[in-house]
């Protein structure tokens, strides 16, 4: 499988793995990631999002007015109330099973998987909500693997610094005010996760 480069904010990146991206509008996000989208397809990859349900709606109008062909088998779009918070809760192996499910099922077809997961899910403090980081952490350990793409997307505005700092050492790049640039503050996973689990 030949790894193609990603291309964001105006930039090549080769393998970038795991990125958090910080907005503050929605217009934002997407001129940032309908690009993003559409080279995946092009290149034959599996693109995933998965945004809160309330916004599927206004999710798929944006990618539509930004060219996306909805009916593409390549792209698939999920709730966060089907994925991250199914049955009403964070459940951290779950999800990690979820997502190593579907870059396993690519890989057999000789693709990579890039996504974008909306995070305001978070802040309304589910059951196991306190295992993101955690979640986040162990996504790190599963991009050698599979040499995938995963796009966290952050509202900034809802955002505690508190929460922006642990955001920042679980993402060796990060999107902000338009640029990506590779994260000094990232902290690998074999050493966040002896920190966080003892």
């Amino acid at each position: 499988m030949q790894r193609h480069s990603i291309h964001l904010c105006g930039q090549k990146i080769e393998r970038p793995g795991h990125i958090c991206a910080f907005f503050s509008s929605r217009d934002e996000e997407y001129e940032t990631l309908i690009p993003y989208f559409r080279e995946g397809i092009a290149a034959d990859e599996d693109v995933l999002n998965v945004v809160d349900a309330l916004r599927l709606g206004d999710h798929r109008r944006r990618l539509f007015a930004g060219g996306m062909a909805l009916e593409s088998e390549h792209l698939s779009i999920a709730s966060s109330e089907d994925t991250y918070l199914a049955d009403g809760y964070f459940d951290m192996e779950r999800m990690v099973e979820f997502v190593r499910s579907a870059l396993a099922n690519a890989a057999a077809q000789g693709r990579c998987v890039r996504t974008a997961g909306w995070m305001d899910w978070m802040t309304r403090e589910a059951p196991g909500t306190e295992r993101v980081m955690e979640y986040e952490a162990r996504m790190n350990q599963l991009v050698p693997t599979f040499d995938c793409t995963f796009l966290c997307v952050y509202d900034i505005a809802k955002l505690s610094g508190e929460t922006v700092v642990d955001i920042m050492a679980t993402h060796p790049y990060v999107i902000l005010k338009g640029q990506i640039r590779e994260n000094p503050f990232f902290i690998p996973p074999e050493v966040y996760l002896k920190e966080l689990c003892g």
